[in-house]
């Protein structure tokens, strides 16, 4: 059995990390494997990315004691094993649907950059969160120092990164690292509440509305307002907007068709 489960539930898909025995650290030639199931999420009919961990925990990270094979190749070697973990992120980013990161037990260096790396966060009372890599020797990678300033402040990113010190769900939610805190019994049944929230909403508007936002913090309002008039001409000629105000006056749910 693969360390990487995918199942389908409508058009929910549940990406799962499932090595308990290594509290869910990917494996060290695991990387490829979890950009495959980013990549091929975007390309299917599934609307909504549930990813999480199984035995109690979400993602301990890369899997140090499989990298300790590698510890005598070059250090352009090196590189390149590290660009194929940031493709996994990148993978992550680029998806245009949305994502959610249902967390509980440990999510750890790229574990937690994983986490964050999703569109919304669940946390469960058990979960706890760790820029840990500078208690390892290392400085942050998989997109932490792109998304933890963005999501928490550059002042709060520097405390959480420099010490590597663990939070839990608690402080996690405080700090706008996780929507909100879950009785861990309530996790899985609170995701897939929010998948359906969001499959609620018309693919191609949450698209638009995906890029828009996470492109907020690199765009001038002029900018912002310039994108937002582009993408709303291109919204209204789809067939989803008809049926979205059809219902609307029918007083039903909408049938959206991504087209």
């Amino acid at each position: 059995m693969s360390w990487l489960r995918t199942e389908d539930q409508g058009q929910i898909r549940w990406v799962i990390i499932d090595r308990p025995e290594r509290k869910n650290a990917i494996p060290f030639d695991g990387w490829p494997e979890l950009r495959e199931a980013f990549v091929d999420f975007e390309h299917s009919s599934a609307r909504v990315l549930i990813l999480t961990g199984v035995g109690g925990d979400f993602c301990a990270g890369a899997d140090l004691d499989q990298t300790k094979a590698a510890d005598m190749i070059s250090v352009a070697d090196r590189h390149a094993r590290m660009k194929l973990v940031h493709d996994a992120a990148i993978a992550l980013h680029r998806t245009t649907k949305p994502t959610i990161a249902a967390v509980e037990g440990v999510a750890v260096g790229a574990g937690m950059n994983l986490a964050i790396g999703c569109d919304v966060v669940l946390a469960a009372d058990t979960a706890r969160f760790s820029q840990i890599f500078v208690r390892r020797g290392l400085t942050i990678d998989s997109g932490g120092t792109w998304l933890l300033p963005r999501i928490v402040g550059l002042q709060r990113a520097k405390e959480l990164a420099l010490s590597g010190r663990i939070i839990g769900a608690g402080e996690a939610v405080e700090y706008g690292l996780a929507l909100e805190v879950v009785p861990v019994a309530q996790l899985g049944d609170r995701a897939k509440a929010l998948a359906q929230a969001f499959l609620d909403g018309a693919p191609i508007a949450q698209m638009f509305t995906k890029q828009g936002l996470n492109a907020a913090y690199e765009s001038s309002f002029d900018e912002s307002i310039s994108w937002e008039g582009q993408s709303q001409a291109i919204a209204f000629a789809t067939e989803d907007v008809a049926e979205g105000i059809a219902a609307f006056l029918e007083k039903r749910d909408p049938e959206w068709k991504g087209r």
